[in-house]
């Protein structure tokens, strides 16, 4: 039987959590696979164990920086211990000499992003210029280090040949419909109020928390645009976060994004509804009209294939994963453009068939992602190597 683990100390936000919440339950129904899980305690806590399914909890250690130090030195004494046949570090960084063959999960786009270090230059945030700098050479470097290294589409594993040499393949990541529609419980009350004061609305929704690659601004700008080309429409912006820099992970500062829309006149249009629990996500996406992107960076785009699901026309900025994921069941803009993104939500809403046959499109898409797919994949690639390993 093969013996997988799972290195994901670094899954404790966004896309991290969702790989690991999906990626379990599958490997549990496979017969051939036992997985070892390294998380973090909170993580651990509800996940549930089985006889091949195991979670194992590392001390916290707080920082990127010392987190990898840990990792390098730690790592592959766990995984000798465990008996394990491949590593599969889940984290954008690699174990520089694992003592088993190692698969490493790539899926930041910032290590890769020209805009994104364009975007920090110009907010002068030079600290966190200088520690994306750092990560991108250790991302550079774990390309070399992994055997193989795994990126989550096509359009990323290009950007990733392009950071460095390595063994770099695509493997889509899944989307479990069952799991997506499984709770019937309502919204939240306070979320289910905010979007009720905009049942008449034109209701444009965006599922993120506050970062600069997701390119707020350009939505921003456009909502105003969009108001002005459908009066009658009384268009709002639905967000799932708080413009506030300590409701959101990470360094970035959303307080001038507030600033703007204070500027722009647009506050009491941008609804604020903060974080929504997943299990509710799929009844946040019925309850708005379009869904909406103008992220300047991307690997996947989780939200685009749950707004599919949902039967949701989508305007998106023109990035190759976006065209990969999503095809034609968007409407496209240029990324920084939002007299061309308020174009694109204007003809959604106005070109009703359109959007209808929009609609069925992304229905139709949303089916070919597959989480169990996923991880057939994956173990397909952890046999191979354990087999390589074997003949050398």
């Amino acid at each position: 039987m093969l013996h997988l683990f799972y290195n994901a100390l670094a899954a404790s936000a966004g896309s991290g959590l969702t790989y690991v919440r999906n990626v379990a339950p599958c490997l549990e129904r496979r017969p051939d696979v036992r997985a070892t899980f390294l998380l973090s305690a909170e993580l651990a806590s509800e996940m549930p164990a089985s006889d091949r399914i195991q979670f194992v909890t590392a001390p916290n250690v707080p920082g990127a920086a010392r987190r990898f130090f840990w990792e390098q030195r730690e790592i592959p004494r766990l995984v000798q211990q465990h008996q394990a046949d491949v590593l599969i570090s889940v984290g954008n960084f690699a174990i520089r000499r694992s003592p088993i063959p190692q698969i490493l999960l790539s899926g930041n786009s910032l290590y890769t992003s020209q805009d994104f270090r364009r975007d920090l230059r110009q907010r002068r945030e030079y600290g966190l210029l200088l520690d994306n700098a750092l990560k991108t050479f250790l991302a550079a470097r774990s390309l070399r280090w992994a055997d193989v290294t795994v990126a989550p589409s096509q359009a990323f594993a290009a950007d990733l040949r392009r950071l460095a040499p390595g063994n770099i393949t695509a493997v889509h990541h899944g989307f479990d419909r069952d799991v997506f529609f499984s709770d019937p419980a309502p919204l939240p009350a306070p979320a289910q109020q905010k979007l009720q004061a905009a049942a008449n609305s034109l209701r444009l929704l965006f599922v993120s928390h506050y970062n600069y690659y997701r390119n707020f601004e350009t939505l921003f700008r456009a909502l105003p645009l969009i108001r002005a080309k459908l009066p009658e429409r009384n268009a709002k912006l639905i967000l799932t976060t708080r413009l506030r820099s300590e409701d959101n992970p990470g360094s970035f500062r959303a307080e001038p994004a507030a600033a703007l829309i204070r500027q722009l006149g647009i506050t009491d249009h941008v609804i604020e509804l903060g974080a929504i629990p997943y299990r509710h996500l799929h009844q946040l996406y019925q309850a708005c009209d379009l869904y909406v992107t103008a992220a300047y960076t991307e690997t996947f785009a989780h939200p685009l294939v749950e707004a599919m699901a949902c039967g949701k026309p989508l305007v998106a900025s023109d990035l190759p994963v976006h065209r990969e994921i999503a095809q034609d069941a968007a409407a496209y803009f240029p990324t920084f453009s939002p007299e061309d993104l308020a174009d694109r939500v204007v003809i959604w809403a106005v070109r009703q068939e359109a959007a209808n046959q929009s609609a069925t499109r992304a229905l139709d898409r949303a089916k070919d992602f597959s989480w169990d797919q996923h991880v057939h994949e994956m173990v397909t690639i952890a046999a191979d190597l354990v087999a390589r390993a074997k003949k050398s």
